[in-house]
């Protein structure tokens, strides 16, 4: 425990205020040099690190120097006097758009070159003084008592002292309060906000509800009927009820978006609503005084809160970890509903896995070729990527449509399935290596049923890519790889080439497709697309209901994978291309499509091939697949972890019962076990 002190000269605190305080004469009186340097006296090097940070030493001093006290406060008054603040409150911090990108690229470009402004304004002050980041965190471990204290030693007013002055501060809170409840107003009766919370269709809306009392509230103040709220006032009892109601309103909203589908610009609109109203209940609570020194707590409270917003009003974290969380729970839950078949429990389903493999191996053998003879035509690296990406997406959807098996496919949807063992097991209140034996069997099932799929792709591959080059070659008397051979097996040799990083590429691609199918059934459903092809006029006429009826259902189903296929193709298949443009050296590794190459490698070279070479294209097929595996599953798995909030410390207990289940039952990761019982 670190306890933040100045160990210095008590002169130290004495020489700032003799640099700027001569003969009992404040120099630079408009300057905020002085409070400035006062800041950066007391400010950490690490606020993070330290436990308290204490004020005890300008605390003393001011009580020994009247003088010098009185001209502080003076100093402070003048600097304070007037400054506006409302847009601060209302809008530091809380989203000002619903496009997230957009307010991504504004915070990031903020920090880079921050914005500045208006030297009337309050804001402008806390720019200059308490322009870190990091500054709230260490102002928020001085004692409260000390900031009570340097409150009265410079004779500051409570903000409900004059509650008419339209400059005072009590005026702009309530400016502020009034803005953001307008807003809040405005934002939730849009028709897309409207359509998630059809619950509220024929009720009136809490929002309009509470920017009415709250006029109310307000009126009362400025009049100056009252000072400020009473915890037991009817009015502010009332405010707080419709407060609860307009929660419970973006709650709904949030919780429909697994019934009705969310796109990110809601997200980021019923986001702006939450955070707006978390910003009026805190502000609300400021203007409630029970006991006399209430007033002066809710002051200083004040006083943090502005210096707090100002501080994180450009933190890209947060936003990022807000704005992401829901959206990524929504896609992993697609990805959980369709990745459960794709881990097998049975024998049965074992080798149902195994066909399905074989009938994907199939296909890449041809693709492996079709890719071959593609790498012959006469175009630019646009027109590569074109044709490679179009070989590669129709191969994929034919593979997705015809219920084979890609390997490495897997990891992307079903890492959300295994979440739901992973919350069992946090559950639980026993040793690390139990807690996640779910976990543990359920990874020992996916890990042997992406054995058994990378087995099946990788006997077909080779065999069939192999009978193709031979059926070219008897019937056209042309060797196509005879001048590549030597290409196609360095590019899988992990020691010639950088084939473990050209997998690990494939594998963040893998990664994408599994987002990019969530998102597009995300959409689908919020955007009601097949609900609208069903009930399509001029389908109807033509296909008949029936039909129609039959084409939305089918769409439903397998549109997210037909797209999160094609996105794939594009992916696997433009990457060299940019790689060239960009002058990097970038491409794709896939084991099935490492071991068609490897069969049309070997046939160029007529199969004069040493054990050696044999050796290391053996390896490299093995490192290909698993880093296709493990980078896929551990992007997904984080997807999910982030989606679900679970902490990422988890994953050493995850591993921990893995290793104690392969000591245990090793088979059970390559093979089902002949018990019948689940493991």
């Amino acid at each position: 425990m670190k306890l933040y002190k100045k160990h210095l000269s008590p002169l130290q605190i004495k020489n700032i205020f003799d640099k700027y305080i001569v003969e009992n004469e404040l120099i630079l009186a408009d300057d905020l040099l002085f409070l400035y340097e006062l800041v950066l006296y007391f400010r950490p090097k690490k606020p993070k690190e330290v436990v308290s940070v204490t004020l005890q030493e300008l605390l003393d001093y001011l009580i020994e120097n009247e003088e010098h006290r009185f001209l502080l406060a003076q100093y402070i008054h003048q600097i304070l006097k007037g400054r506006k603040f409302s847009r601060l409150v209302s809008d530091a911090g809380i989203l000002q758009d619903s496009d997230f990108l957009y307010e991504v690229r504004k915070r990031i470009s903020s920090k880079i070159l921050p914005y500045q402004p208006q030297k009337d304004t309050l804001e402008y002050v806390l720019n200059q003084v308490f322009y870190k980041e990091t500054d709230f965190i260490w102002i928020n471990k001085i004692p409260f008592s000390e900031l009570i204290e340097l409150f009265d030693l410079l004779q500051f007013k409570d903000v409900f002292v004059d509650v008419q002055d339209k400059e005072g501060p009590l005026s702009e809170v309530l400016y502020a309060l009034g803005l953001i409840t307008q807003r809040m107003s405005g934002r939730s009766m849009e028709s897309n906000i409207i359509n998630m919370v059809p619950e509220y269709t024929h009720l009136e809306s809490p929002f309009l509800g509470f920017e009415n009392e709250f006029l109310e509230i307000e009126k009362a103040i400025r009049s100056g009927f009252i000072r400020c709220l009473k915890p037991d006032d009817l009015n502010y009892k009332q405010l707080v009820i419709l407060h609860k109601q307009c929660l419970e309103f973006v709650n709904q909203a949030f919780k429909n978006s697994s019934k009705f589908g969310i796109t990110l610009k809601v997200n980021q609109s019923l986001l702006r609503i939450r955070q707006q109203l978390i910003r009026v209940e805190i502000l609300m609570s400021l203007l409630v005084v029970k006991e006399a020194v209430d007033k002066k707590v809710n002051s200083v409270n004040l006083a943090l809160k502005l210096i707090e917003y100002n501080c994180y009003k450009n933190n890209v974290k947060s936003l990022v970890s807000e704005s992401t969380q829901l959206i990524a729970y929504e896609i992993t839950q697609y990805s959980a509903k369709t990745g459960e078949h794709y881990i097998t429990e049975t024998s049965k389903e074992y080798f149902r896995m195994f066909k399905a493999a074989l009938g994907g191996g199939f296909i890449v053998g041809i693709l492996c070729v079709i890719k071959i003879l593609l790498s012959k035509a006469e175009t630019s690296d646009f027109g590569f990527a074109f044709l490679y990406s179009m070989n590669y997406a129709v191969g994929f959807i034919m593979i997705y449509l015809l219920s084979f098996t890609l390997a490495t496919k897997q990891p992307a949807m079903t890492a959300a399935t295994i979440i739901k063992s992973i919350e069992e097991g946090i559950k639980k209140q026993t040793n690390n290596n139990e807690k996640h034996s779910a976990f543990a069997g359920l990874f020992a099932r996916l890990f042997r049923s992406q054995f058994i799929a990378f087995v099946g792709n990788v006997i077909l591959a080779f065999p069939v890519a192999l009978a193709i080059i031979w059926l070219i070659d008897l019937s056209t008397g042309i060797n196509i790889t005879d001048t590549k051979w030597h290409t196609l097996l360095s590019d899988v040799n992990p020691i010639e080439s950088p084939a473990v990083f050209h997998a690990a590429i494939a594998g963040v691609f893998l990664f994408l497709s599994g987002i990019i199918s969530g998102n597009v059934s995300n959409k689908n459903k919020h955007n009601q697309v097949y609900y609208r092809i069903q009930e399509n006029p001029f389908l109807k006429q033509t296909l008949g209901i029936r039909k129609t009826s039959k084409l939305a259902f089918w769409l439903e189903k397998k549109w997210p994978g037909i797209a999160s296929n094609f996105w794939f193709g594009v992916f696997m298949g433009s990457t060299h291309s940019i790689g060239n443009f960009l002058g990097l050296n970038l491409d794709i590794r896939h084991i099935t499509f490492a071991s068609g190459n490897i069969a049309l490698g070997a046939y160029g070279a007529d199969f004069a091939l040493n054990w050696i070479t044999w050796m290391w294209c053996f390896i490299g097929l093995i490192v290909i697949g698993f880093m296709n595996f493990i980078v896929s599953f551990a992007l997904s798995l984080g997807l999910a972890f982030r989606s679900r909030n679970i902490p990422l410390y988890e994953v050493f207990s995850l591993q921990k019962s893995v290793w104690v289940h392969f000591k245990r039952h090793p088979m059970h990761f390559f093979f089902p076990p002949i018990s019948p019982k689940k493991i």
